[in-house]
């Protein structure tokens, strides 16, 4: 063998080269792309359909294994003109099943790559595997084989390579950071990071080997410039990895980087295709090859009538296509169980989540979703299925709008509005599909034994599969019988319409063939799940609605999914089943429960169900952290679950109610529509604390509002209360709908609580109502009222052993002290700080660890309050809570601003970016006004003007008069700076009247000093 007479490059643009001079490709783009990827798979043999699938990407379908071998020869014939010695370093042969190329590890740079990585793994000492790291990145010349364009980048032989150069590269930053070596790693990674902008890993390790190198304010730009990639191109927020390298270089600790977690899994949402699938060849043939074209985002429309197939015929295909679509398959089922269409913005919503957009970063208006949904499919191939479709306007928000993706719709009707599908119309079946269907059901002996029998069942059937299906399950049911036995009862014309014609009396009539075979306890069950106005429901729901014995209720729900009377919709996050109907099951269940069941009896198991949801999301609720408010709860009748039922559904509280919240939401709502406040009331507000860590106010609003207005309307004024409260403190703080004075409302909200709490002599109500009073005092400078009202909120939660009481009161003290008061406010929230971790709810603490960080660096303990912040931020970093994160960081740009540290502007910038996207309207006006700050002390006067403009707008419909007047005060310097003095003097004047009215008589005369300078 000559191993060294030609090389070959492949992590980066193809290069082969003769005896150390460039040699140019083959010029047939075919040969070119064997040849790479034959280089690429390294000595592994690649089948004649896998080069096709790799190299003919533009038409496949006109290639066949002849072709292969073809382009194989002449590939052969190329490397012996450039390379004619007898025993050349490189062997082209068909081995086994394909087609590989060996040659030696150091005649291609991957090889080498590989055999550097090895030994780098191998090597004890970390300086010694930091530079042999780097030798092997110094090799990586851009993407593998990136001017092959023809070539699928996210193939996973292709994207196999690029994720060993990524470890790599992650290995070379923790090797490089503990050596001192992290510029030489940065040089190196600039490149790889550069090709793969949206690649989190190679990102963070850019930021982390930043501030190694001592370059802390480069490091946070470069992560707030990632964060709004992704944020702008996915929809999502920086994951883990990324956050902790942000934490570390904010705290300049020095310590490693936290491993990077697994990504999240990809969306793999496709119910399980149908196991008796039979026939359809060519329908499956079709459509396979329309959803694999590759010049655009195929949709194909499936159109038939009810019962002939569609949504089997849609789920196979997306099963057989669904490793073609490597980045997901999303499913949405688009009519309602009560046969109306279901929301597109909900459906977008859903799709959204499983990309791992949440909460608030959910638009509000469709189109803004449907925009969002084609940014993050964007560079993506994933597969839709859009199941039983009945207009355009329901599909056409939810198509992609790049290549690479594909799109299944099932409907009753054309669509023929939709622009460029194609589509593939169903008919009955043939006889011998028929045929074969039913012997997939009944098992082929039984049709051995009686063909002719057989033959008749279909034809009776009119070769429908619905029909056939029908008629094939009663036989499964009835081992006994035989299908003469049924051909017989298919004879009889006065009954067969009954049983099989199409349309809702046929499907009633299989329904009911189904329902009275049922004990009766089962039929009960299926009575009585039909009044539920839940989507879908967990099976220990059987167990409520029965009112007896868990396990047996098992038995009678498993019963049902038997007789294809209910159907096992998936499993939630905790791996439990749950279960849903048809939509016309669904009708046909409420009609037998109105029919058999008397009202009372109805009303009684409905709000047994009601009651275990409430007794399971009460006890959840407790355990999720956030607002330290009273657990007050109603006189609700509760449905207790056996204890280890219950341990095990509520081993995670918040994944409970992720599961979960689809069908409290409905519960919330059926207990309004049925006028039963106190389910209502306490259902609504004991979902309060997860939805307010989910950042889903948008879906907490109308149902509280709902609840407190059946509440107000039933002399309920416990209820009334306690949804108020959670009302006020969402609407103070997160809503950006003020008509006007935000703080002022918040005050005449909280007052009327207190009132509707002293009402019903809720003592721990009234001290939370106080707390919430005190915000409002303290924004328009009352402070001495405010020290008061938190005084008497503290005595009332003492009195009544409120911890959570106590320790708000603490905290609205130190704030009513605030920067005037820094050591007393220092004293307060320590206290609270102590009472936070007794209460055991980290987010409380996070709040108490900001406010006090804010308070030390106030009285001149920097490191200790900087430290404190910085670990506030980390908690609101694992709780995924914005608000709370831009708080901390809020307060860390206000010390670096102080400090003159170079960090105060990006962290500023990182505060308005949250406040913006998460509609944080008081986080907004403060960030603001520091980077008005920020750029006054630059002399950017123009961009100083605009941000502290922007603040004052703010901080007047907030109604936070000391902020308001303190950013008026800035304002002015930025308009006599920028040489306009009646516009400062305009805003001088306002400030000084604001000051006035606070009785900040310094304040007021630092102003006038400024107006006489003029």
């Amino acid at each position: 063998m000559n191993p060294a007479r030609l090389r070959f490059g492949v992590l980066g643009p193809l290069i082969i080269e003769a005896d150390g001079a460039p040699l140019r490709p083959p010029r047939s783009p075919i040969l070119r792309g064997l040849l790479g990827v034959l280089l690429v798979a390294a000595g592994r043999p690649l089948p004649a359909d896998r080069l096709i699938e790799l190299v003919w990407q533009e038409r496949p379908e006109e290639v066949n294994p002849g072709s292969v071998q073809v382009g194989i020869s002449r590939l052969r014939q190329w490397l012996r003109r450039v390379d004619p010695a007898s025993d050349p370093g490189w062997n082209l042969e068909h081995y086994g099943s394909g087609y590989r190329l060996t040659l030696p590890d150091d005649a291609f740079d991957l090889g080498r790559f590989r055999a550097l990585v090895g030994r780098a793994k191998a090597e004890q000492d970390v300086e010694a595997r930091a530079r042999l790291l780097e030798t092997a990145l110094a090799l990586w010349r851009g993407p593998v084989l990136n001017d092959l364009t023809f070539l699928d980048a996210h193939d996973p032989l292709l994207r196999s390579v690029t994720e060993e150069g990524c470890a790599a590269a992650l290995d070379l930053t923790a090797a490089a950071i503990r050596t001192g070596r992290a510029g030489t790693a940065l040089d190196l990674l600039a490149a790889l990071a550069e090709s793969h902008p949206l690649d989190e890993r190679l990102e963070a390790s850019m930021v982390e080997l930043l501030a190694a190198d001592g370059r802390t304010a480069e490091a946070l730009r470069r992560y707030q410039t990632y964060r709004e990639r992704v944020a702008e191109e996915l929809g999502v927020d920086p994951g883990q990895r990324m956050q902790a390298a942000y934490l570390a270089a904010l705290a300049r600790d020095g310590r490693s980087p936290d491993p990077p977690r697994a990504p999240p899994p990809v969306p793999a949402q496709l119910p399980p295709p149908v196991p008796d699938f039979t026939g359809r060849d060519e329908h499956v043939t079709t459509l396979t090859g329309l959803l694999t074209t590759r010049e655009y985002s195929p949709v194909t429309v499936i159109t038939g009538m009810g019962g002939v197939g569609k949504t089997t015929l849609a789920l196979h295909v997306a099963h057989r296509l669904a490793a073609r679509f490597p980045d997901g398959q999303l499913y949405a089922r688009l009519r309602r169980p009560d046969g109306g269409s279901v929301d597109t913005a909900e459906v977008i919503g859903g799709f959204l989540r499983a990309f791992g957009v949440t909460g608030q970063d959910v638009p509000a208006s469709l189109e803004d979703r449907s925009a969002l949904l084609r940014t993050v499919l964007h560079g993506r191939r994933v597969l839709i299925v859009l199941d039983d479709a009945s207009a355009e306007s329901e599909v056409r928000p939810l198509l992609p709008g790049t290549p690479g993706c594909a799109v299944i719709v099932t409907s009753r009707v054309p669509l023929a509005g939709l622009t460029g599908a194609d589509r593939v119309d169903l008919d009955v079946f043939d006889e011998d599909q028929a045929v074969a269907l039913l012997s997939r059901i009944v098992g082929p002996e039984r049709i051995a034994a009686e063909p002719q029998a057989a033959a008749e069942v279909v034809r009776l059937c009119a070769y429908m599969p619905l029909a056939v299906r029908i008629a094939g399950t009663r036989l499964v049911h009835r081992r006994h019988r035989t299908l003469a036995w049924l051909a017989e009862r298919l004879g009889d014309v006065r009954h067969r319409l009954d049983e099989l014609t199409a349309g809702d009396l046929a499907v009633r009539a299989s329904f009911r063939l189904s329902y009275v075979r049922l004990p009766e306890e089962t039929r009960r069950l299926f009575r009585l799940l039909g009044l539920l106005e839940a989507p879908d429901f967990p099976e220990w729901v059987a167990a409520a609605l029965l009112g007896g014995s868990y396990r047996e209720a098992q038995t009678h729900l498993d019963a049902l999914v038997e007789a294809q009377l209910l159907v096992v919709a998936g499993t939630d996050a905790n791996g439990w089943p749950r279960h849903r109907y048809h939509d016309l099951v669904r009708i046909y269940a409420r009609e037998l429960a109105t029919e058999v069941e008397s009202d009372e009896e109805r009303l009684a198991a409905v709000q047994r169900a009601l009651g275990a949801w409430l007794a399971l999301a009460e006890r959840a609720a407790d355990r999720v952290p956030g607002p330290c408010y009273a657990a007050i709860h109603g006189s609700a009748p509760r449905y207790r679950l056996p204890p280890e039922v219950t341990d095990r559904l509520l081993a995670d509280p918040m994944a409970w109610f992720d599961a979960e919240r689809a069908a409290m939401a409905a519960a919330v709502e059926q207990a309004c529509a049925l006028g039963l406040d106190e389910f209502a009331w306490d259902l609504a507000a004991s979902m309060e604390k997860y939805l307010d860590v989910r950042s889903l106010a948008q879906d907490w609003l109308p149902l509280h509002e709902k609840a407190m207005a059946l509440c107000a309307a039933k002399g309920n004024r416990l209820g009334e209360a306690v949804l108020l409260r959670g009302l006020n403190d969402t609407t103070t703080w997160l809503s950006t709908d003020h008509a006007g004075d935000a703080m002022g409302a918040s005050y005449e909200a909280s007052t009327r609580m207190y009132r509707l709490f002293e009402e019903v002599g809720e003592r721990r109500g009234m001290a939370d109502a106080l707390v919430a009073q005190c915000w409002g005092l303290i924004a328009r400078g009352d402070t001495d009222q405010a020290l008061e009202t938190a005084r008497h909120a503290l005595a009332l939660a003492e009195e009544t052993d409120h911890l959570g009481g106590e320790a708000r009161a603490h905290h609205i003290m130190g704030v009513a002290y605030g920067e005037a008061r820094p050591e007393q406010a220092a004293e307060h929230l320590e206290r609270c700080l102590d009472l936070a971790r007794l209460h055991g709810n980290p987010r409380f603490e996070a709040t108490a660890m900001q406010f006090l960080g804010a308070a030390y660096c106030l009285s001149g303990r920097v490191e200790s309050g900087h430290a404190l912040l910085v670990d506030s931020l980390r908690i609101c970093h694992e709780l995924k809570d914005h608000y709370a994160e831009a708080f901390s960081l809020l307060y860390l740009a206000k010390l670096y601003a102080a400090l003159g540290d170079d960090r105060a502007m990006p962290t500023a910038k990182s505060v308005v970016y949250l406040a913006r996207r998460h509609n944080l309207e008081h986080h907004l006006a403060d960030g603001l006004t520091v980077l008005g700050q920020l750029d006054l002390a630059a002399g950017r006067y123009d961009s100083a003007t605009a941000n502290l403009e922007e603040s004052v707008r703010l901080w007047r419909a907030r109604g936070w008069h000391s902020f308001l007047a303190d950013t008026l005060r800035a304002l002015g310097l930025a308009h006599r700076h920028s040489g306009d003095e009646e516009a400062a003097r305009k805003v001088w004047s306002e400030a000084m009247s604001v000051y006035e009215r606070l009785g900040d008589t310094s304040a007021a005369a630092d102003i006038a000093t400024l107006l006489n300078e003029g």
